[in-house]
């Protein structure tokens, strides 16, 4: 999903910047599945070192494809409920 996917869900789809800081504070706690979170575009939005590439490990393991730029195909992967 993306940030504002979640955002929408919870009853406010322009609160994806929150949905980001509950990730970042709450995902390690509470188990949440903060790397299944990419943004609209379709890309991992963490910083470029020990974050963006722990997700991007775990979502290949997970079998998603993620291409030579970081991106991930939304129409292929995206989750709709």
């Amino acid at each position: 999903m993306t940030y504002g996917q979640i955002a929408g869900f919870a009853g406010n789809p322009r609160a994806a910047r929150q949905v980001v800081r509950i990730l970042h504070s709450m995902s390690r706690k509470h188990g949440l599945p903060w790397h299944r979170v990419i943004n609209r575009k379709g890309q991992i939005t963490l910083p470029s070192d020990g974050p963006y590439n722990e997700q991007m490990m775990i979502l290949e393991i997970e079998g998603i494809e993620i291409d030579i730029n970081g991106n991930i195909d939304l129409d292929k992967y995206q989750w709709h409920p």
